[in-house]
């Protein structure tokens, strides 16, 4: 079993190249030093220590060092100004072994120990800019440096200790957030209110509503965290971001639709931060929120969006909990103080019945692509975490399609939600131009390479939906084959280190060519994707909303090709329902077929039905005797 060698923790520094590591230091003499900072400067939460390099030499730290007890020695002045080494200990300190600084003098791992991202030998450190296990500093300097960021050294710290951070100088910790609406946001008149939420297609339900924000300073985040959204390229918050951030904010559940990248992660994301951020009253503390997705590859994502957020806040880690991975990293990872956690649901229920982790502390719950995660299968998983999270949660429910069946369930599961409605229910991104083909099976082939021989249409890389894995397969030989373009398929029985290959490779544009089943369907920021090909019909126009709404992700427009024939009639009338109104022309294969006249002429008389059986006082009678008829013939 993993245990914990070294206690590294980050503490201000004149040299930017520096690690610290902490001396222990008593427990009698913590509350002291708390006091003594208030009136002295000089005084330290930590009493004595010292620094390595990221050369590997270890270095005396120069800062002022008091003895905290009888058993504590430090240095003489004659010592610090020779440069000498001499290490502070007590009677039953152990010896602590400096930071490794080259990747070969570190071991390799043993069975469920943690693994450095970089070279597979046991992570013994987490690099706090990251979040992730390392091996050595040389293994951090790479990682960082592939990670876009800095050298280490700035600021940054390799920590091996569950809750390192919280021996961090108080200094440092940032003051507990409450929000509350900017004096600009109280000053609109409840008209010029209305006017942003019509101009925006901003649409709410419930009582007592937060107003919209404008900007993100409306918000008044922590610098940190507003420092971390402009660095991520947040510079003006959505129609969604502005409605459900300060309702979200307010602590108040939610039911949030709304377009296909509209920016919706954010929109959970913050709240779910800046409630980890809050001082608990009483505890239990640890785990404060948990975010639940439907696929792996979701997951990932909204945990890279939620690092990029929470990038130099204090104490604050998270973990991804997926299937598909090794277990026992993900088990370690649980007891490194963990602050958020990101998981699909079927693996968190793996965890909560080995007892690795206990939810008695949550205070915010979010359940992404709400649609999927509550359709049978997944309901009762979600349900049964659920029953581990205290009842007095905030829960926050976010999708771009919400149908009625699925919005009822939701209703149950959150306590007077507000829900929110971004531009037309259910209906497909306005950024994605849709044109829907009449293709015979046999000829669906023929028809993707001529598109992709079209100058006009073919927008490497293309993304290309099929309905099954063999399918999948199949689609990209012939791809490679024909075109002779670099494609590659994708689906849930790739391992997850390929598919996690693969999406990598789909955003730096390595590929042409994407043949998908539905995981790449729902959620993701393929922000490079401008053409998606639905090869195959889905199974429902849900599933059509999402997966048409992969070429039009963060404001950018996109074209989406589907191909239908009468293998897809029983969604002939919803098709024409969702992609007429848009102004797209459909083919007349399908606007005569009987098929779509036989559908529109049950929902009339549906409809009309529907009219006649609405109960009133003045035709209660009539239904009563109408119903009795009815049933004397049978």
């Amino acid at each position: 079993m993993f245990m914990p060698r070294a206690l590294k923790v980050k503490r201000p520094s004149e040299d930017p190249n520096q690690l610290v590591k902490k001396c222990k230091v008593s427990s009698e003499h913590a509350s002291e030093d708390s006091e003594e900072k208030a009136s002295s400067p000089r005084s330290r939460e930590v009493n004595c220590d010292w620094t390595h390099t990221d050369s590997g030499k270890e270095e005396q730290h120069q800062d002022h060092c008091e003895p905290v007890s009888d058993h504590l020695h430090t240095e003489t002045s004659s010592d610090r100004s020779s440069g000498d080494f001499k290490e502070s200990e007590t009677e039953d300190d152990e010896d602590e072994e400096p930071v490794k600084s080259l990747r070969k003098s570190q071991r390799w791992p043993e069975p469920g120990e943690p693994i450095c991202v970089m070279c597979g030998r046991y992570g013994e450190y987490i690099c706090d800019s990251t979040d992730n296990d390392v091996c050595s500093l040389e293994c951090k300097a790479i990682h960082l440096a592939q990670m876009g960021k800095d050298h280490p050294g700035s600021g940054e710290v390799l920590s091996a200790t569950p809750g390192a951070e919280d021996a961090c100088t108080s200094g440092e910790q940032e003051q507990g957030y409450s929000y509350r609406e900017d004096e600009f946001i109280l000053g609109l008149t409840e008209e010029q209110v209305q006017r942003v939420k019509q101009e925006l297609g901003i649409v709410t339900q419930g009582q007592n509503v937060g107003r919209p924000i404008i900007e993100f300073e409306h918000c008044n985040f922590p610098s940190v965290l507003s420092a971390n959204l402009k660095k991520a390229g947040y510079e003006a918050p959505t129609p969604v971001q502005m409605q459900m951030i300060p309702v979200g904010l307010a602590g108040r559940d939610v039911i949030a639709s709304a377009d296909t990248g509209s920016g919706k992660t954010v929109a959970f994301l913050l709240p779910v931060v800046l409630r980890a951020l809050e001082r608990p009253v009483a505890p239990p503390s640890g785990v404060t929120g948990i975010i639940l997705t439907p696929t792996r590859e979701l997951a990932i994502q909204i945990e890279r969006q939620a690092k990029e957020l929470m990038v130099g806040l204090p104490n604050m880690r998270t973990a991804l909990l997926v299937g598909g991975m090794p277990l026992p990293p993900q088990l370690h990872r649980l007891k490194q103080n963990i602050k958020i956690i990101i998981a699909t649901p079927g693996r968190l229920l793996e965890i909560l019945k080995q007892k690795a982790v206990e939810l008695d502390g949550v205070r915010i719950v979010v359940v992404d692509e709400a649609d999927t995660m509550l359709k049978m299968g997944f309901q009762q998983q979600v349900l049964d975490v659920l029953e581990q999270v205290p009842d007095d949660r905030q829960t926050l429910l976010a999708s771009a399609t919400i149908p009625l069946g699925t919005e009822q369930l939701a209703a149950r599961l959150t306590q007077d939600p507000v829900r929110i409605t971004i531009g037309e229910k259910n209906q497909p991104c306005s950024n994605v131009r849709q044109i829907v083909l009449w293709v015979e099976e046999p000829s669906k082939k023929k028809k993707l390479f001529e598109i992709l021989n079209d100058r006009k249409l073919y927008h490497p890389p293309v993304l290309v939906f099929v309905d099954c894995k063999l399918g999948a397969d199949l689609l990209c030989e012939a791809v490679q084959k024909v075109m002779a373009l670099n494609t590659v398929a994708i689906h849930s029985d790739k391992p997850q280190c390929a598919r996690n290959r693969i999406l990598k490779g789909l955003l730096e544009g390595e590929y042409e060519v994407v043949v998908s089943t539905g995981v790449l369907g729902r959620g993701l920021d393929l922000v490079n994707v401008k053409l998606v090909v639905n090869f195959d019909m889905p199974s429902s126009m849900d599933e059509y909303v999402h997966q048409v709404g992969r070429a039009g992700r963060l404001g950018y427009r996109g074209t989406a090709i589907t191909f239908v024939n009468n293998n897809n009639k029983r969604l002939f009338l919803d098709v024409v329902n969702r992609v007429k109104p848009t102004g797209s022309l459909l083919p007349p294969q399908l606007l005569n077929s009987p098929h779509l006249h036989e559908q529109q002429r049950r929902e009339r008389q549906r409809s009309r039905k529907g009219e006649d059986t609405i109960v009133t006082k003045n035709n209660l009678i009539d239904i009563i005797r109408k119903h009795d008829r009815s049933t004397s013939k049978k």
